[in-house]
Formats: C-alpha cells, structure tokens, sequence
C-alpha cells in the first residue's frame, strides 16, 4: 500500500541485545527491496557479529543489490549486506576504513539509520544472541 501522508512516518525497528543495549531504526521511506525483505521477516533472532566499528547479523531474506548500494557509510548507517544476507549497523570505522568514516566490506542496500547515539553499540560483543521486532 503506497504512503498517503509520506513515507517518512513508517514505523521503525527495534533490535534488542541480550543483556546489552537496544537500538531503534528508522527505517528509510521509499520502500526498497531490502526494507520490505527486512519488514516482511520480522521478528527473527540472530547473533551479533563485530567488524571494526560494525555490528552485523545474519537475516532470514536475501535481495539482490539495489541501484543506490554503496561501500561508503556514515556512523548511524543500518544496511542490509547482499553478499552476506546480514544486516549491518555502522558506528566508525571498519578495517578497510582510511579514516573516521564506516566502509562495508563490498556495496551494501542502506535500509535506514540509526535513532540516537550508535556508540552505544561499542557495548556489543560477538556471539551475543540479539532479536529484531517492530518498533
């Protein structure tokens, strides 16, 4: 069904870490592949995987990489990761950064962005069990 006020006011997603923080998403507006692949699986439960100043899981869909994909991130940056089907929050650099600046691995579908402060996150180890809901 399309947005009738704007598709800025679409509901979020919360991720839960067990014994650890909580983080909402405010997902982006235009209804790509990847957010109907992210809202069309929830809630689903994964575990926490860490990269540099990334936090990624594993998610139960797959789609392919969309037309505006991309390597470069900003910190609060949530996308979802074709090559991997996981799903990837960014809160500073990652290995192959050459500065302050997030970068995935490969091209990454940006599904929306942190709400808050992603620092947060640093909280967050590997292995820790994690669930995803709607906000």
């Amino acid at each position: 069904m399309p947005c009738a006020l704007g598709c800025e006011a679409m509901a979020g997603v919360r991720i839960r870490f067990r014994d650890g923080p909580q983080v909402t998403i405010e997902l982006r507006g235009d209804m790509t592949s990847s957010v109907k692949g992210l809202l069309g699986s929830l809630p689903f439960k994964s575990k926490a995987q860490t990269w540099g100043d990334e936090v990624y899981f594993t998610a139960p869909f797959h789609v392919e990489r969309e037309k505006d994909s991309r390597m470069e991130m900003e910190v609060g940056d949530v996308a979802f990761w074709p090559d991997g089907d996981a799903i990837a929050i960014f809160f500073g650099p990652t290995p192959i950064s050459q500065g302050a600046e997030p970068i995935a691995y490969s091209p990454c579908n940006i599904l929306g962005k942190v709400v808050g402060d992603p620092l947060i996150l640093r909280q967050v180890k590997p292995g820790t069990p994690m669930e995803v809901i709607k906000a």
